[in-house]
């Protein structure tokens, strides 16, 4: 068997062990290995390219690919330890900005390389010269835009910059005059190219990339990292096509297409459109005073809320970013633990766009080892509300907001939400009175059955803990502690 032959062999199963990869982590019992999945087949797509260029470059070439596969799994691995799951979208998003990157230099390169042997003397041919040439073009824009819109992404997740949405007068016209003059520029790099032409089409894709996502607001971005990773994966697919490397272009097929299917599916889940999303973000049309408060809030103390949760008989916990800020899932895991062997019925329910990345709160509920069976998408709780007892909003906001159903003024009219205002009681844990990320105020806080549990949500849970004891009975608050008193 020929060294080709057993590099495609080696291609076609590393392609079967990333679909493989995708197909368990659609599930969280086969999450883990699904992970594996992945390491095996990127493994063993690296290790038949390393092997097969050995043969066509230096042994100094092939030093330095092995040197740089070895500084990047070092910076990977000791990355990986450091991050914290609240900075895993950020991450993602830089790891997007790589992959566009890498995208912009292999087109560059390839553009060079028949600028300077000739297309004769490459393996594209003379007859392949002009699709060469779009492939150059295209890879370079796809690539291009997903590196500046990946480095905003990250730059808003990480409050950086303002996530609120940039508004340049006509920027509309200005994405789509953007779009026309890559066309236009690709069918002139393909009948003449030119060095020149080059500089502009990645010009121009750079700055559209930054203002594509500059111009998304906050309540966006998990639609946002969503879309940057099926545009990272197209321009794998073009530096694939580019490189003719078979492996390459369906693994950047799967995840483009994976990452184009997510974004539709969470799209749908917020009443948008795709172009709606790209066009802007939430809260361009927000009044002035959408972040005003709407009336007047309730508190409550921790004893308080044990004293609640201890006498329902049902509870929903509805997680969002701020349970991830304050890493407060392993608290909410033990509380659930301890109601539920009260025999209060417990589940959660979760919104497809909670958090800041899709599947956010499923990863941290699922590291704190809450049962899977009682992890509930928004459409499986919805219509429960009206018969539970308590809520915990637990950090989140714009996700349990009832103003995506009562006030089509809202920039989120029309935004499918958790109804959680249904239920008896409502406790929302928040550090303040502060609109969420979309920058809308949130009806919910002012409304009867809510109360308002300030403070840092992992504290608060633990105060709660405390209250309920380890028999799952509660102290005494001070209003018990009184009418006891009176009552002897």
């Amino acid at each position: 068997m020929t060294s080709l032959t057993t590099s495609h062999a080696a291609d076609l199963v590393a392609a079967l062990l990333f679909i493989l990869s995708l197909a368990g982590l659609s599930q969280h019992r086969t999450s883990r290995a699904g992970v594996v999945y992945g390491i095996a087949g990127m493994a063993l797509a690296l290790t038949a390219t390393v092997v097969l260029a050995a043969q066509s470059i230096t042994a100094g070439a092939v030093t330095l690919v092995v040197l740089a596969m070895a500084l990047g799994a070092a910076l990977g691995l000791w990355r990986a330890r450091r991050v914290e799951m609240t900075q895993m979208p950020e991450l993602i998003a830089v790891l997007h900005s790589f992959v566009g990157l890498a995208a912009v230099l292999v087109g560059w390169n390839s553009y060079l390389e028949v600028e300077a042997h000739g297309a004769a003397q490459t393996a594209v041919g003379a007859d392949l010269l002009g699709i060469h040439h779009a492939e150059v073009v295209i890879g370079v824009f796809i690539g291009a835009v997903t590196f500046t819109g990946s480095v905003v992404a990250f730059l808003k997740l990480s409050a950086r910059i303002r996530s609120r949405p940039l508004t340049l007068p006509g920027k509309n016209a200005l994405n789509l005059g953007a779009l026309g003059g890559f066309v236009a520029l690709t069918v002139w790099f393909t009948i003449s190219p030119d060095l020149s032409l080059m500089i502009a089409v990645t010009a121009l894709a750079l700055v559209l990339g930054w203002h594509l996502v500059a111009s998304i607001g906050g309540g966006d971005m998990p639609v946002v990292v969503s879309m940057l990773n099926s545009y990272s994966g197209w321009a794998a697919a073009a530096a694939g096509f580019l490189l003719d490397n078979n492996l390459l272009i369906v693994t950047g097929a799967l995840v483009g297409s994976s990452g184009a299917y997510l974004s539709y599916i969470m799209c749908k889940a917020m009443n948008r459109s795709f172009l709606s999303v790209i066009a802007g973000g939430f809260g361009i049309e927000a009044p002035s005073g959408s972040g005003d408060e709407q009336g007047e809030h309730r508190e409550i103390r921790a004893a308080e809320a044990a004293e609640a949760l201890a006498q329902a008989r049902s509870v929903v916990i509805t997680p969002g970013y701020g349970m991830a800020v304050a890493q407060a899932q392993h608290p909410v895991a033990e509380l659930t633990r301890r109601l539920r062997e009260r025999g209060v019925e417990v589940r959660f329910g979760i919104h497809p766009v909670a958090g800041r990345l899709p599947g956010h709160m499923n990863v941290l509920l699922a590291e704190a080892k809450v049962p899977y069976d009682i992890v509930l998408e928004m459409d499986e709780i919805n219509d429960d509300f009206a018969a539970t007892s308590v809520v915990l909003v637990i950090g989140a906001n714009d996700t349990v907001n009832p103003a995506a159903m009562d006030d089509p003024a809202s920039p989120i009219a029309g935004m499918p939400v958790l109804r959680v205002w249904e239920a008896e009681q409502v406790i929302v844990f928040k550090r303040s009175m502060a609109s969420g990320y979309a920058g809308v105020q949130n009806p919910l806080f002012f409304r009867e059955n809510s109360s308002m549990l300030f403070g840092d949500a992992k504290q608060s849970m633990e105060d709660i803990l405390t209250a309920l004891g380890t028999d799952g009975r509660t102290a005494p608050t001070p209003a018990t502690r009184q009418a006891t008193t009176a009552g002897r």
